[in-house]
């Protein structure tokens, strides 16, 4: 007891994390739990919750209610002062939080690109015609039909470790996975290769951690500032400036990845738009696809109100060359 006083005085603070039971996101818990501890030195516990996300994997997330599905619960324990925090992977995470929540800050990024993974095939352009692909992401989805419109792209659902195993099972002869979360678990070897972002470009926020907590928590949000990595955390507030200007869900395949910002605060914004109609074209049909809508743009970016500038600049010209707010037509 008295080792436990002496590593923890009476006045530390202690902050609860909320986050999901996957093997991954404890890991990213443990991470940020890592930095509190030794950064801040605070006292820091982990509540651990299943989401309705990790629960309904029978049906695409377009389907059931979009990413937001994946923090729900945990800003319900937020509001009911169960937890502190909670941490997410930033791609998961809503473009508009709901009122009274607030991201506090953005851990630097790991690698933003997605991992082809398979047994067989060292790589997409090895895979034979009408080959099986797993991803439930439509911005995937769309983005593999562009490059390989033979593929039959099927639906995969579940965490990591599940998705993995079904490719194991030979339910697939590949699938697409974000290679942040095959990097963090260790599990590297099982990348055969890499997109490059001109290839298949990112989610917006793929690859970085955010930290949510209460909009009224002052304390925390002043102390977790310390801990953003400014570049990220700039990149990703471009990034998903597009995705809210588009009304940026789980049903509308849209891509944003900023190349990173060089000397003198210059930015590089990419964006690609399919038609959700390509999305439920049947798999393996070889007929030409509508074509995606592709915009590149830099500016200089010192500060969040010109990151959003930047979003809302590149979201403006996807509309002018064809791309339709997700709101339109839809429930």
């Amino acid at each position: 007891m008295s080792a436990v006083s002496e590593s923890n005085p009476p006045d530390t603070k202690k902050v609860v994390i909320a986050t999901r039971e996957s093997r991954l996101a404890m890991w990213q818990a443990e991470h940020v739990k890592a930095l509190l501890e030794s950064r801040l030195g605070w006292r820091v516990e982990l509540l651990g919750m299943t989401t309705q996300g990790d629960q309904i994997l029978d049906r695409s997330l377009s389907k059931v209610g979009g990413k937001g599905l994946f923090v729900k619960e945990l800003e319900v324990a937020l509001s009911e002062g169960r937890a502190d925090i909670a941490v997410h992977s930033l791609k998961d995470v809503p473009m508009d939080l709901p009122e009274g929540f607030a991201l506090a800050c953005v851990l630097e990024r790991e690698d933003p690109r997605d991992a082809f993974v398979s047994n067989q095939f060292a790589g997409l352009a090895d895979l034979p015609q009408g080959a099986v692909v797993g991803t439930s992401s439509l911005r995937r989805l769309v983005l593999l039909k562009a490059l390989r419109p033979d593929l039959v792209i099927q639906p995969l659902r579940g965490n990591l470790d599940t998705r993995l195993r079904k490719l194991d099972e030979g339910q697939y002869q590949a699938i697409v996975l974000a290679a942040a979360g095959l990097k963090r678990l260790g599990l590297e070897s099982r990348i055969r290769a890499t997109f490059e972002p001109a290839q298949m470009l990112p989610a917006a926020g793929q690859g970085a951690l955010g930290i949510e907590v209460r909009a009224d928590r002052a304390d925390l949000l002043a102390a977790l500032a310390t801990l953003a990595h400014q570049p990220t955390w700039l990149a990703v507030t471009a990034e998903r400036t597009v995705s809210r200007a588009m009304g940026g869900s789980c049903s509308m395949p849209l891509a944003a990845f900023t190349q990173g910002a060089a000397a003198g605060g210059s930015m590089q914004l990419s964006a690609a738009w399919g038609d959700p109609a390509t999305a439920e074209a049947p798999s393996g049909n070889a007929a030409p696809l509508a074509p995606l809508v592709q915009v590149k743009q830099s500016a200089q970016v010192r500060d969040f109100a010109e990151a959003e500038a930047l979003g809302e600049a590149v979201a403006a010209r996807l509309r002018a060359g064809g791309a339709v707010w997700a709101g339109k037509g839809q429930a």
